[in-house]
């Protein structure tokens, strides 16, 4: 490329069939654009979301005036290159058409060499209505779609919960959703850079670069190829352009690996390409990369078939949640957003995120944070719970938008595995489709079978690829089954079965299972205010998308805590509801490590402000359930499973190495009295999971004994300590907790602010938080034993001010 010229910013928009235009603003979408010119409300506030559904029943014209840059018009080739159009969309220059696009998921190139002229050009892009595009369509074939959906999904390549889902608002919007921009070519321009690594025993890597080109002048070329390590050392070599291709092989004798969080450090090295032509560079393409081995192992055992990520050579137990586009509408999303979100979820020791089939492909930054943070993707392409088209045009369009993600992520770092879809197999194998399921059987299969994997196959053959999630190793035979696979558990939530119904099961790999809460009280208040801040007034019930969701949330406070005072208590216990739910599962499995081997927890964020599953909510605050996840996802963690008065302690241990343990446990009663009380000491080998202790309170917790005492449990690892907790041998609603006052004391040392956080008697679940200020504490929702002290980190500054405002609360203050 010898110039390029944005088009990014100031644009008009008009509603086609109306004279009167607006200011509008691009890379973004049609409702942002009536939300900045006033023409509409903000549709994630009241239930202003059905007052503005008459957008996507309309179409809409994109039009902009702008000077061509002389320097773009020496260019041999000029192109009109849309980074995202979303999704039907005709495109004209100055009245002569260049295309149409139907696939939000691609980008789009049109060559305007003869249609750019010098002075005023007028470029124009009117996107006709999704939901009227659909609606001839499924007058032919009603395929399937989510019940929480507006129908019709399933006919385009547009983000399928952008239709609405049980945690998302139907507002399928319209609009220039990536950068858009004019670029002039002399010679040609680099295509593609696929990089190819080969770790040797040695220890060494070599990479195999491949360079395509497309060639617009028969001119003899190089391609320079420069390595950047890690400290900055650079080595450049040269290579001839032949044809449309160039290669070149590169040796790394002393590689620095890339690790996921919790097993080392995250090395990144820059690759880059450019053309050279009478030594001058004519266009440049980067590519960042780590250095990794990666498999998924599917192997026979005494449990049936292991489904176990090995990186380096080392199993991990897959820490995580699964992901959702961060808000409905993504244009908006930006990166210091996308950096609060993946750096969140390495704090919380996750080492794996599941990328959801029913969202996008996220933008380029998403994954550059995680290979920064080390987060593995699992990747589903982008198809969920619906039935798809099979004919030709629709499979040409499938093949456009699978290639080209392929190829754009491939080199990532933290690309761990490509998923053909969510939950669609599972569907078909419980007779989803009727008196049709043969047939659905066979259209899925030319899909899921047939055609994604053959592309993955060719494009990206270094990366497992899996059919659908949950599945097993053979089409449509139990594919959610505890022997193989993967698998989504909902009999805790849907099924209403209790929260020890995790511990009887034993799935492979655990990648969805979940429980929703309220997100906090603050941003309740965004959208809601006055009497209907009330968990099943009108509004709230607006914001919660899951029709049986407030409901089951109820069901199951009433099993496990006392009713909340008021509505920012039940915000409160509703999250301690959800972690508690979660820590139930994933300490289960973490137990079993071996025969499972990842636990991803539905779901890690919100599109919009919502009643959901969510751990982080719209306007990024941790709910109870992301702190949960940073202690149950410890690299080394100490786990109680009680029944009746009897408790087994266990520890586990994720890390490449042993580490010398000590359990301090005590029975006490919630004044702090101590009943029993002991300590274990031993070593814990790595990659393993130990039941340490088989205890019997049966005699100290007779008759109403068992309603005043816990069990208090302290780990140390190698001398340090490492976590502090406590398990009750009734649910909380029955304990008899004392009223406490709960003391913090404000410090800071040399590693900034920190909270001494102390109380005389047993609180259970203390909650902290400083007025008008959203922080990150390095705890929080903990329990806090009589006596005890806990040192609170304070994530960023905050002003000493603030600071001597911070509230403590506690279960006990919840009733």
């Amino acid at each position: 490329m010898i110039f390029a010229q944005t088009l990014d910013g100031a644009w008009k928009l008009r509603r086609v069939g109306s004279k009167s235009a607006f200011k509008a603003h691009v890379p973004g979408s049609v409702h942002l654009d009536l939300m900045r010119a006033k023409k509409i409300e903000d549709p994630f506030v009241g239930d202003n979301e059905f007052a503005v559904s008459w957008v996507h029943e309309c179409d809409w014209e994109y039009s902009r005036t702008f000077e061509a840059d002389p320097e773009l018009l020496k260019g041999n080739r000029i192109f009109l290159e849309c980074e995202g159009l979303d999704t039907f969309a005709q495109i004209s220059l100055n009245g002569a058409p260049l295309g149409a696009t139907d696939n939000m998921y691609v980008s789009h190139r049109f060559d305007v060499s003869k249609k750019l002229i010098p002075g005023q050009n007028e470029l124009k892009i009117t996107f006709q209505s999704p939901v009227n595009y659909v609606k001839p369509l499924l007058e032919q074939d009603p395929l399937h779609s989510p019940g929480d959906s507006l129908p019709g999904a399933s006919y385009t390549r547009k983000s399928p919960s952008q239709w609405g889902w049980d945690w998302g608002p139907k507002l399928p919007t319209s609009g220039i959703w990536k950068p858009i921009r004019l670029a002039a070519y002399s010679i040609a321009r680099i295509d593609d850079i696929r990089v190819q690594q080969k770790h040797g025993r040695s220890g060494s890597v070599a990479l195999d670069v491949l360079v395509t080109l497309e060639r617009y002048k028969r001119t003899s070329c190089g391609i320079e190829i420069t390595l950047t390590h890690p400290d900055g050392h650079v080595e450049a070599k040269h290579c001839k352009a032949i044809g449309a291709n160039a290669k070149r092989s590169i040796n790394i004798d002393k590689p620095e690996l890339w690790w996921p969080n919790g097993y080392g450090d995250q090395p990144l090295y820059t690759l880059e390409a450019s053309i050279i032509c009478d030594d001058r560079p004519l266009g440049t393409l980067k590519r960042r990369i780590g250095l990794r081995t990666i498999r998924l192992e599917q192997r026979k055992d005494n449990h049936g078939r292991s489904f176990t990520f090995i990186v380096n050579g080392v199993k991990l137990f897959c820490k995580g949640a699964d992901w959702i586009p961060a808000d409905q509408f993504p244009a908006r999303v930006t990166e210091e957003h996308y950096r609060h979100l993946i750096s969140s979820a390495a704090k919380a020791n996750m080492n794996m995120l599941r990328v959801w089939g029913g969202g996008i492909y996220e933008n380029d930054v998403f994954y550059d944070l995680c290979d920064e943070y080390g987060v593995l993707i699992w990747q589903d392409f982008m198809f969920a719970c619906s039935m798809y088209p099979v004919n030709k045009e629709f499979l040409a369009n499938v093949e456009r938008d699978v290639g080209h993600n392929i190829v754009r992520l491939r080199d990532h770092a933290c690309l761990a595995l490509w998923c053909g879809n969510n939950e669609m197999e599972w569907f078909l194998a419980d007779r989803w489709g009727g008196d049709k399921n043969a047939l659905r059987r066979k259209q899925y299969s030319k899909i899921f079978h047939e055609l994604i994997p053959s592309i993955v196959n060719k494009l990206d053959p270094a990366t497992a690829y899996w059919p659908s999630s949950p599945a097993s190793h053979q089409p449509f035979d139990k594919p959610n089954d505890q022997s193989s696979g993967d698998g989504h558990y909902w009999d805790v939530w849907h099924g209403r079965l209790p929260f020890t119904a995790y511990r009887t099961q034993y799935h492979r790999f655990m990648s969805e299972f979940g429980f929703e809460s309220l997100p906090s009280y603050e941003t309740c208040k965004a959208f809601a205010g006055g009497d209907d801040l009330n968990i099943t007034s009108y509004v709230m019930e607006r914001h919660q998308k899951n029709s049986a969701g407030n409901g089951l949330i109820l069901h199951y406070l009433a099993q496990t805590f006392r009713m909340p005072k008021n509505f920012e208590m039940m915000c409160y216990v509703s999250q301690l509801l959800q972690a508690e739910a979660m820590r139930y599962g994933v300490e289960h499995w973490r137990r079993h490590r071996g025969r499972c081997m990842g636990a991803l927890y539905w779901q890690f964020n919100d599109c919009w402000p919502v009643c959901s599953w969510s751990s982080i909510d719209y306007y990024g605050r941790w709910k109870a359930l992301n702190y949960a996840a940073k202690r149950f996802y410890s690299p080394i963690m100490l786990s109680v499973c009680e029944e009746g008065a009897h408790a087994q302690i266990h520890v586990t241990n994720d890390t490449t190495e042993a580490a010398k343990i000590e359990v301090r446990w005590s029975l006490e009663r919630l004044d702090g009295k101590v009943i029993r009380k002991s300590k274990i000491k031993t070593i814990i080998d790595a990659e393993q999971s130990k039941n340490l202790a088989d205890l019997d309170f049966s005699d100290d917790l007779i008759d109403d004994d068992i309603r005043q005492a816990v069990l208090v449990h302290e780990l140390l690892v190698n001398g340090k300590h490492a976590s502090i907790g406590m398990t009750s041998f009734v649910p909380s609603k029955h304990l008899d907790l004392p009223a406490t006052k709960i003391m913090v004391k404000p410090k800071t040392d040399e590693n900034g602010a920190y909270l001494e956080v102390t109380s005389e008697k047993t609180a259970r679940f203390v909650w902290l938080a400083i007025p008008r200020h959203d922080v990150i504490f390095s705890d929080n929702y903990f329990d806090l034993p009589a006596g005890r002290k806990v040192i609170v980190r304070i994530d960023g500054a905050v002003s000493p001010s603030a600071l001597s405002k911070v509230k403590a609360f506690s279960l006990r203050d919840s009733y």
